[in-house]
Order: structure tokens, then C-alpha cells, then sequence
């Protein structure tokens, strides 16, 4: 790995009593506390973890953590987010916030690193918007070259990335998509989408544990009205189902629920 002088953590061992108190306070979990011969200490997992924002330094009793900028591997954003998924998920969504907060601070290179003006991540920052009116799409519009409007009216949709408590989520019809299926199914703005507050995710790649969790909050805060899954044929995907009926589990709510699997090739395969 790369070695750049940028800032990073710097942890006195000599001041660090080993309270842990560090590390719920660090949204990439970089920190963790290890036996050593003085007694606990914390330190480092791995430099390339730490972004050097500091957002652990207020949280220390004793000062033993400050920033010093030095010769240190690059900070991994993709390793990082790797290890937040496995030792504690519930964290992404505050780290992603911390990234956006911080955006200005972060070296050139960052891939979360905002041009001069905007100040928050386009990947984190909440929108909503309202349904364009216009025509309906049709094969005329097609054929006349007409663009096709988008149905989609949030950001983000990644299950990972939205609030439970985005206003877009409130009382809504709610859609549950294997990040696949837009792929395959080509009328899926209408067919689906179109008046819906939509997640996305892959029940294969990413952690499922995180993924029940944040669907068990949404139904908690956002009541929705209806959930229809939509998946791909393929076995693995049907974990999407698992996830959402193991959420309906926890929150102990009846909410009316549709599934629909799509083939390889893009056809419905049952509803």
C-alpha cells in the first residue's frame, strides 16, 4: 500500500488507560483496545482505517488521542466501509454522515471529497421531490424519442444509506428491490417504481443482519401502507424475502405484503 503524508490519529499510550470510551466514538471503528504488558491500551487496527478526521479526540477522559500528520498508508474507504459492515453496521450510516459533515477536510484523492461550494455527500444527503406531471410514456413516445421521465422521487435508495425517518418513507407504499432487477426488467419505472418509496439491496453481497435491522426501523417509523419485494430468480436472491418477513417479525406488525420474482431474461415469473 501507498504510503502519503496526511493526518492521522496519534494515541498516547502512556495517558490511555484503556476505558475504551474511543471507540464508539470512532464511526470507521478503527480503534480497538489490546492487552499489553502495562495493562489495556487502545490502538490502531489498521492505519488505513483511520480518515484523520478526528471525531473520536472529545471522547477521550484522559487526552491521550490527538492528530499528528505523517507518513502513514492512505486511508482505505472501501476496507473501511468492509470493516464497519462486519463488526458493527449500525455505524455505517454514522460514518457516512461524518464523511459528509467533514467533506472540505478530506484530501483531494478522497472519493468522498466534495467539490468547492457543495457541503454534504450526494450519497448521504436526503432528498425528496415531487412527481412531474407530463405525459405518459407510451411506445409513441418511444418511437418520436421522446425522453422517458424517471418515477423516481428519493434519494438515496440503497438500504444501507436512507433514514428510517426520511419523510418519503411515511405512510407510503413501500418497494423492496434486489438491485438486479432494474436491470433485467426494462419497464421498471411504471411497473413498479411509479408512486413508491423504494430500497434497494443484494441479500448475497451485503450483510443481512444490518439489512433486517434496517427495514425492522423503517416499519417502526414509517408505517408504510404496503411492501411489495421484488427479486430476481436466482436462489440467493429470495434472502430478500427472509429479510423483510424476519423485520415484520420483530416489529409484531401486520402489513400487507406482495412478492414478485423476475427471470434472467427480464420476465415476470410469478406474483
Amino acid at each position: 500500500m501507498a504510503k502519503v503524508k496526511r493526518k492521522i490519529i496519534k494515541i498516547d499510550e502512556e495517558k490511555c488507560n484503556g476505558c475504551g470510551e474511543c471507540i464508539p466514538s470512532c464511526p470507521e471503528q478503527a480503534i480497538q483496545i489490546v492487552d499489553t504488558s502495562e495493562g489495556k491500551k487502545a490502538r490502531l487496527v489498521k492505519e488505513f482505517y483511520c480518515d484523520g478526521l478526528g471525531a473520536c479526540l472529545g471522547s477521550c477522559p484522559t487526552g491521550a488521542l490527538t492528530i499528528e500528520e505523517r507518513e502513514t498508508d492512505a486511508y482505505d474507504e472501501e476496507a473501511t466501509i468492509s470493516r464497519i459492515k462486519e463488526v458493527a453496521p449500525e455505524m455505517l450510516e454514522t460514518h457516512l454522515k461524518h464523511l459528509a459533515e467533514h467533506s472540505q477536510e478530506l484530501p483531494e484523492h478522497h472519493s468522498h471529497k466534495m467539490p468547492k461550494g457543495m457541503t454534504s455527500c450526494p450519497s448521504a444527503q436526503m432528498l425528496h421531490w415531487e412527481e412531474k406531471s407530463g405525459v405518459e410514456p407510451s411506445g409513441l413516445l418511444h418511437m418520436a424519442k421522446v425522453p422517458i421521465p424517471s418515477e423516481l422521487r428519493q434519494w438515496p435508495i440503497q438500504l444501507h444509506l436512507v433514514s428510517p425517518s426520511a419523510p418519503y418513507f411515511q405512510n407510503q407504499d413501500l418497494l423492496i428491490v434486489a438491485d438486479c432487477v432494474p436491470f433485467a426488467y426494462a419497464n421498471f419505472h411504471q411497473d413498479f417504481l411509479k408512486g413508491k418509496a423504494i430500497v434497494i439491496g443484494c441479500p448475497k453481497l451485503d450483510d443481512a443482519e444490518s439489512y433486517i435491522e434496517k427495514i425492522t426501523e423503517i416499519l417502526k417509523v414509517a408505517n408504510p401502507k404496503n411492501i411489495k419485494i421484488v427479486h430476481m430468480e436466482v436462489p440467493c436472491c429470495f434472502g430478500l424475502v427472509h429479510i423483510v418477513q424476519e423485520a415484520l417479525t420483530q416489529v409484531k406488525k401486520k402489513i400487507p405484503l406482495e412478492e414478485v420474482t423476475i427471470g434472467i431474461k427480464g420476465e415476470i415469473k410469478n406474483k
